[in-house]
């Protein structure tokens, strides 16, 4: 890169006291950080984030504040706003900042353990994490900023599903993972996931839409737009004092667990209900790591939902699963419909070690007719890290509109990040790497932004700017049911850069060994028609031709329920696919 840009962006970054508007910036006050100090020794902190009201365009002050405590309180971490997320919106900036000192201390002794542990067992090679991005970083970044890494498991399954969406030219697909104690859902549009700029942790619902947001802490880091609601097969259904009968939040978790598991836990659970439904089989899973006692089960339902609600224990499993899948609704829903999707236009993919259990009813409320339960579905996130590159992002904030919104002033935005990063991918003898902008836009006065992509590779210019407005003027009809008129200007506030080095090899699905017990049948209740139904087991493998339900397949990691009316077979790739057969049963 020519020097003097290079010259330009280093001393906009590291000297700093003149402003854009001629200011001088008045000295920091060494009175005032002496007392700071004091304060903080005295309190014992662990932690500390700093975060200045415009340190996002000014760092300078920032940045001496944190070299002050890094120097005075050397075993403190100190996150720095400017590092952690240079934007404006100083709320959103302090949150995210704030939240990265709460887990920084945790995950640094975390990842010390971890790369211990690797090189005792003489593991030497790179040690890499997953971003809520979806793109893997270095354990030194993750250390720095953990924010970012905040959602990397649900990241790595929605990558996953895109994997498996576009090596089956599934089109448009929502992934469903649903684990022990949260179920997680994301929107794949022509093989694309969807990303978000912020979303909410410890909420009701965590999204990445602040339209529907759950009250928890707000993260504006970059993501993959996923939904989490708090059900799995380890939430604890009870009643509340009207006697209603409710699932969630409270999860019994891997220990105590589900009643079923024997460990001490007398907590009816999501588990429970589909051991008692007949879903899930009594005796030993997953090569004798767990052993499930129906009988344990059927007593926590009995006793805790069944008999005060005056109901058969039957009947009350089969509330505590529907009512576990009202919650999950949520979660499709919201990245569906609320963003302007018809989910009937979708192909449901689930996995997790309850979303096979679950799928089929969920599919069947959402109006969603085809189903993809890939191999290895208990434990496919993990496949998501295996299809992962390393990515790097960054962002700065802007406000351009009207004659300043040109093709050259994203362009000065664009060439510093640009600079940084490859340098980065460099540090990390990365030789190779793509690099893709977007554009946080919104109209002129309004207070929620649109990310709009630009084609990867495409050139900065006039033609790529009008894109971006037609762009984001069809996602705007799509999201709020209108778009602006002529006279509405567009505000570009926020302009980020996403660079990727892909994997040197394609990761595929070997031939995995068939551990199915596929031998006799058991009763399973599947609801009003059906009732209940001795419903015979199968293999996945032997479904080379559709197969009408119902079914019951008992997998090493998952059990895959497919009731009366769908139809399943495996495809050539191994998944099982599933169709709704409407009027069967």
């Amino acid at each position: 890169k020519p020097p003097s840009i290079i010259d330009r962006h280093l001393r906009l970054e590291l000297d700093e006291r003149i402003t854009a508007d001629g200011q001088v910036l008045r000295p920091i006050d060494e009175v005032d950080l002496q007392r700071l100090l004091v304060q903080l020794k005295r309190e014992n902190v662990e932690s500390i984030a700093v975060c200045l009201l415009h340190a996002y365009a000014h760092r300078r002050h920032e940045l001496q504040v944190g070299e002050f405590l890094r120097r005075s309180l050397p075993d403190v971490p100190v996150s720095l706003s400017c590092q952690v997320l240079p934007q404006r919106r100083e709320y959103e900036r302090t949150a995210t900042t704030a939240v990265n000192a709460y887990v920084q201390p945790l995950m640094q002794r975390y990842l010390g353990r971890l790369q211990s542990q690797l090189h005792a067992m003489g593991i030497d090679g790179p040690l890499t994490l997953m971003q809520s991005a979806g793109g893997l970083t270095s354990v030194q970044d993750a250390a720095e900023r953990p924010v970012f890494v905040l959602e990397s498991g649900p990241a790595a399954g929605v990558l996953g599903a895109a994997w498996i969406v576009r090596s089956t030219s599934a089109g448009n697909a929502i992934s469903l993972d649903m684990g022990g104690t949260t179920a997680k859902a994301a929107i794949i549009e022509d093989g694309q996931i969807a990303y978000s700029a912020e979303y909410e942790v410890g909420s009701a619902v965590s999204a990445g839409n602040r339209l529907v947001g759950g009250g928890g802490e707000l993260i504006l880091a970059p993501s993959i737009d996923i939904a989490e609601v708090g059900a799995g097969g380890g939430s604890i259904a009870w009643l509340d004092l009207a006697g209603g009968l409710n699932v969630g939040p409270r999860s019994a978790g891997a220990r105590p667990g589900p009643a079923c598991y024997r460990l001490g836990g007398t907590e009816p659970t999501v588990t429970d209900a589909n051991v008692v439904l007949g879903y899930l089989k009594g005796g030993s899973l997953a090569g004798g790591a767990v052993t499930i006692d129906a009988d344990a089960a059927t007593l926590a339902i009995d006793e805790k939902i069944a008999r005060p609600l005056k109901m058969t224990t039957t009947e009350a499993a089969l509330g505590i699963h529907r009512i576990a899948n009202a919650q999950m609704l949520r979660a499709l829903r919201e990245v569906s419909t609320e963003r302007g999707r018809d989910p009937r236009q979708f192909t449901l993919v689930a996995f997790g070690g309850c979303g096979p259990v679950h799928a089929a009813g969920l599919a069947r409320e959402m109006g969603i007719g085809r189903l993809i339960i890939p191999p290895m579905p208990g434990v496919f996130s993990a496949l998501g890290l295996l299809v992962a590159g390393i990515e790097h992002h960054d962002v700065r904030s802007t406000q351009l509109a009207g004659a300043a919104l040109t093709p050259e002033a994203i362009s000065r935005l664009v060439e510093p990040m640009r600079i940084a990063t490859a340098r980065q991918f460099q540090a990390e003898s990365v030789q190779q790497a793509t690099y893709q902008v977007s554009l946080e836009v919104c109209y002129q006065g309004q207070a929620s932004q649109i990310r709009v992509a630009m084609a990867d590779g495409q050139a900065i210019n006039a033609a790529s700017l009008q894109q971006v407005r037609a762009d984001f003027a069809d996602e705007h009809l799509r999201l709020y049911g209108h778009r602006g008129g002529g006279d509405d200007e567009l505000e570009v506030v926020a302009v980020r850069l996403v660079g990727r080095a892909a994997r040197g090899r394609q990761a595929r699905i070997g031939q995995v060994a068939d551990q199915t017990d596929a031998t006799g049948q058991r009763p399973a209740h599947f609801g009003s028609p059906w009732g209940t139904v001795v419903t015979r087991l199968a293999r996945r493998v032997a479904l080379e031709r559709p197969v009408q339900g119902p079914l019951l397949i008992d997998e090493y990691d998952a059990t895959i329920v497919i009731p009366p009316d769908w139809q399943a077979h495996r495809d050539r790739w191994g998944n099982l696919v599933m169709e709704q057969q409407h009027g069967a049963g």
